[in-house]
């Protein structure tokens, strides 16, 4: 395949999954998966085959690639967050899409957060959630308009 097709291919690919398309992106993507995909690419076709195929452990290892290869680029924190997600492990996505923001603010990781129905940090860090220190400042705090 020509580096203008690969491209090309990985370009719709791309943007067949933004459209929420996967498994058309998938088949675009593998089409170049054979040749050296760019990270963006990569990371992409991660997110379509933990979400059309399940294969959880193979999307995890491209976007994790791709943000080896790429690491302020916060669109494969996006992507491996959605694996995450898709994968059962809700704090792992969390971690993953709050690491993509500091990389870049990205509207779709905000959104993303927001679905998930972000809460705040702690007050005390090193104390649990549920301590009631915690609590009772976060309503003191809140009721003081500091939260």
């Amino acid at each position: 395949m020509i580096l203008q097709e690969q491209q090309s291919e990985a370009a719709k690919g791309i943007a067949a999954a933004n459209r929420g398309e996967t498994l058309l992106a998938l088949v675009h993507l593998e089409k170049v998966a054979a040749q050296h995909l760019s990270p963006s690419a990569a990371s992409t076709l991660g997110y379509c085959l933990a979400k059309e195929r399940r294969q959880m452990q193979k999307a995890v290892q491209l976007c994790t690639e791709a943000m080896r290869r790429e690491p302020n680029n916060a669109l494969h924190h996006f992507n491996l967050g959605r694996v995450y997600l898709l994968a059962g492990q809700k704090e792992k996505a969390i971690k993953t899409f709050r690491r993509g923001l500091k990389r870049g603010r990205n509207p779709r990781i905000v959104a993303a957060l927001k679905q998930l129905g972000l809460r705040d940090e702690p007050i005390v860090h090193f104390l649990d959630r549920e301590h009631p220190l915690n609590k009772y400042l976060g309503l003191v705090c809140k009721k003081l308009g500091l939260r």
